[in-house]
């Protein structure tokens, strides 16, 4: 991965050059921003910069021709085992799973690097459950354990191989848990020339310790052009389709992604039932409903509850802009309107955040049927003042 790879950030690409160009490095970063962002990818492109900067700073000699030729100029030869992720001396922490059933196996990061090394070539812009899922984890809970930071203990003393600097790059250490206070001294005091990329979503979710010690990259979720842009060039949809893909994504990669995938599927049909078996106050329909998403599976049901979430927020901005501003099409315009006429604005907001809330805890593997009739109930009750009104 290198900085041209990365799907805009360029304000934060300008400043990590300016770190490394400027010698200011600081011996531990944390990058931080939402899922789809581009934080692994920015941290995975650092890191070859690093060693490309490494490369300049002590050329290798250039390989003698065995035909009488001038010898080719040298390659930047870490930089270059950087983005096929087997440079010696960069290091990767991520949460695993036991690879066998043995009560004392103690899992590490390196007991999972062949598959590691597949999933950041094909999915740079996953999320951990895409991680956990692509190496057959199911329900299993990933972790960063107390094993794993004793070899990044070992592995971090050891001397580098290939150039002046060692890199461990640590992705979600949220996963780390107490067991990150192992860590402490040596992020604090780390052996000459070691850096620290440490890539998180939920600050709230790694020790405090661990934060404190670390320089903070902010990550701001992708431009919607950006991310319209690079549907169009890698994904070869249509700039229309594209752009309203980037609007409902909210600049976050990996959902535009998903979006694609199920672009197929009738989410604004699946919203008009699901607003007429409320409205008609139908439970019959209501459970009907329920039973039907709750087989969808998790990131469908997810899909589907960003959608509603995007047409309600279109809706509200309906009221006071244009409709030629708004990334619509007709079908989602006309829906959108008829939004604005079953509900109000504070209505809308609040139907907004419980799909919200619903979607978060989707997430986290909360039961369907459960969530879903709870979700019910709750627009139900948002909703039960303007029951007169049916969506066409």
């Amino acid at each position: 991965m290198r900085f041209e790879d990365i799907i805009g950030q360029e304000q934060t690409i300008k400043r990590l050059k300016e770190m490394v160009d400027n010698n200011r490095l600081s011996h531990a970063l944390l990058f931080l921003g939402k899922e789809g962002s581009g934080t692994l990818p920015l941290a995975l492109a650092f890191s070859t910069y690093i060693m490309a900067h490494a490369d300049a700073a002590n050329p290798r000699p250039a390989a003698a021709s065995l035909f009488g030729e001038e010898p080719a100029a040298p390659a930047s030869h870490g930089a270059d085992l950087a983005t096929q992720y087997i440079h010696p001396d960069i290091h990767y922490s991520y949460p695993v799973i036991k690879r066998t059933t043995r009560s004392d196996e103690k899992p590490v990061a390196t007991d999972w690097v062949k598959e590691w090394r597949e999933f950041i070539q094909q999915y740079p812009y996953g999320n951990v459950f895409d991680w956990l899922q692509f190496i057959g984890a199911e329900n299993k809970q990933g972790n960063i354990t107390a094993a794993e930071c004793a070899d990044i203990l070992r592995k971090l003393n050891l001397k580098s191989f290939e150039s002046g600097y060692k890199i461990l790059l640590m992705w979600m250490p949220e996963f780390l848990g107490k067991e990150g206070n192992k860590l402490l001294k040596l992020i604090e005091e780390p052996p000459s020339n070691t850096l620290f990329l440490l890539v998180a979503e939920n600050e709230d979710q790694v020790l405090p310790t661990i934060v404190s010690r670390c320089q903070t990259i902010r990550v701001p979720p992708i431009d919607l052009k950006e991310v319209a842009t690079a549907l169009v060039q890698r994904c070869r949809l249509g700039e229309e389709q594209a752009q309203q893909v980037a609007a409902v994504s909210e600049g976050n990669y990996r959902e535009a992604l998903q979006l694609i995938q199920h672009a197929e599927e009738d989410w604004q049909s699946l919203i008009r039932e699901w607003l007429n078996a409320i409205l008609r106050n139908n439970t019959v329909a209501q459970v009907k409903w329920v039973d039907g998403i709750s087989g969808l599976g998790r990131e469908k049901q997810k899909q589907f509850l960003l959608y509603f979430i995007h047409l309600l927020e279109q809706s509200i901005r309906l009221r006071t802009m244009h409709e030629k501003d708004l990334p619509l099409t007709q079908s989602e315009y006309d829906f959108s309107t008829r939004l604005n006429k079953l509900c109000d604005i504070s209505q809308q907001e609040a139907m907004a955040a419980a799909l919200d809330r619903a979607a978060y805890y989707v997430e986290r593997n909360a039961n369907a049927k459960l969530l879903f009739m709870g979700l019910t109930l709750q627009l139900l009750y948002l909703l039960k003042f303007q029951t007169e009104v049916r969506v066409a």
